[in-house]
């Protein structure tokens, strides 16, 4: 997040938004922000305080009540329904609940994008087996979803939401339903991406997770957002 002036580009901004459900009270107001590109944030805040609604905002499931949202140095109430299609395909989303489809195998999950943006069965096969490996479940590669334990699901629903190497990824406590030792894995991987270029907002309650891998921080109170510096790194 930088407050930079007019010049700089930006790959999220945000110009005094706020957003409702229905008639009821706003639950972001006077949002006011700009990602750069490749920046990594932490986005924080009690239960309640608008976290998953802004990243709604974010992933274009939901409109502001007011104010404007640009992504890509595009204004999306101005785009049509085919170039926001496109926008959200540089995009990676992990949900809190999944959204896992659950007559495909894990392999056929974490494949799907890539079978969306044309690319070839070999090329599909040697990346998402390298990468559901790498967060520990190439055993499970063509179980469903079903079978299988919120952790793991978590961990094919993370795979997905990055196999396509998205421009901005949106987290949503991607780390909630694993242990300590694949949080710190998963959180190398989003480092890695964020090396290679991919701008991330990870939303997370986990305290100890921030203070072991310290990153810039949005954190939202009561509607409202404010931009904290990472903090130093705890010392074992």
């Amino acid at each position: 997040m930088s407050w930079c002036d007019e010049e700089c580009g930006s790959l999220v901004r945000l110009e005094n938004v706020a957003m409702r459900y229905g008639d009821g009270a706003e639950v972001l107001r006077d949002i006011a922000m700009r990602l750069d590109p490749g920046s990594f944030h932490y986005l924080t805040g009690p239960s309640g305080a608008g976290k998953t609604s802004l990243l709604r905002l974010l992933y274009l499931a939901e409109r502001p009540s007011r104010g404007a949202v640009f992504l890509f140095d595009q204004d999306v109430a101005a785009l049509s329904r085919e170039s926001l299609a496109l926008l959200r395909r540089k995009i990676g989303i992990v949900f809190q609940d999944f959204r896992l489809i659950d007559h495909l195998s894990a392999f056929d999950n974490v494949a799907m994008p890539l079978r969306v943006g044309g690319v070839s069965e070999a090329r599909i096969k040697a990346h998402v087996s390298e990468l559901l490996d790498w967060v520990g479940l190439a055993d499970q590669m063509e179980v469903r979803p079903a079978t299988l334990s919120g952790g793991q699901k978590q961990r094919i629903a993370i795979a997905r939401a990055v196999i396509a190497g998205p421009s901005l990824l949106l987290a949503d406590e991607p780390t909630g339903n694993v242990d300590d030792a694949m949080a710190d894995r998963l959180m190398r991987l989003f480092e890695e991406m964020n090396r290679l270029g991919t701008t991330l907002v990870l939303a997370t309650h986990n305290e100890a997770l921030v203070a072991r891998r310290p990153h810039p921080r949005l954190h939202l109170a009561q509607g409202r957002l404010v931009l904290e510096a990472p903090r130093a790194r705890r010392v074992p």
